[in-house]
Order: structure tokens, then C-alpha cells, then sequence
């Protein structure tokens, strides 16, 4: 089995290894492996874990919700009814946000459109 150090997870997910340490500490990644001299290594099914804990906190899960889930995933095939759930609720909030991105969106285009129509010495509708 292929182990990667913190410093290449770091590098492929392309955030800081301090963000790894905070995330470790908080048990959001669970299963992690030390060298004999401490060092954190990273199994493939540790980067997988890794990239849904950074797939969550980029949607804007807490911290705590992360923290939850992994703890299911801990348990288990016993926890995967309260894994699925929580995502599909988690995909819902998600799809709530790019919905209200997309209205201040519309809201900012109208902004810049007015803008442009008054540099170019037009009147605003």
C-alpha cells in the first residue's frame, strides 16, 4: 500500500499542512498512520476521506457536521441510512445557496449594466 506524507496531501489537495494538522485534531480524519518517528501518512483511503472533508467545508458544512458524519463513517455499514440522509439534506442547503448566489448574482449584473449605461452617457431605465 502507497502512503503519502502530510506535505504531499498538502500539495495535492492544495491546502496547508497546518489545515491538516487542525483537522486531524478536530477527528475529522479518522484512520491516519504515523511513521516510527510520528510523521502523519496518508493511505489512498485516507486522501479519500480527506477530499469528501474538503468537499464538505467547501459547501459550508460546520465543523461539526463534518465531524458527525465522520464519526459514521467510523461505525460503519450501521451508520450509511445517517450518512446518506445527512448529505442528501447537506445537497439540499447546498442548492438553497447557489440559488440565492444566483439572485445577489443577477443583482450585481443589473448594478454593473447600470454602471456601464451611465460611463457610456445613457440614461438608466
Amino acid at each position: 500500500m502507497k502512503f503519502y506524507t502530510i506535505g504531499e496531501a498538502s500539495a495535492k489537495y492544495h491546502i496547508p499542512e497546518s489545515t491538516l494538522r487542525y483537522y486531524e485534531k478536530k477527528g475529522l480524519l479518522p484512520f491516519i498512520e504515523r511513521d516510527e518517528a510520528g510523521r502523519r501518512l496518508f493511505s489512498e483511503r485516507q486522501l479519500a476521506l480527506l477530499q469528501i472533508v474538503i468537499c464538505l467545508k467547501n459547501t459550508n458544512m460546520p465543523i461539526s457536521g463534518i465531524k458527525q458524519y465522520m464519526e459514521w463513517v467510523v461505525e460503519g455499514d450501521t451508520s450509511i441510512e445517517n450518512r446518506l440522509d445527512m448529505l442528501v439534506k447537506h445537497k439540499q442547503n447546498v442548492l438553497d445557496e447557489m440559488a440565492l448566489m444566483k439572485e445577489h448574482l443577477q443583482g450585481i449584473e443589473d448594478k454593473i449594466e447600470r454602471y456601464q449605461i451611465q460611463l457610456r452617457g445613457g440614461e438608466i431605465r
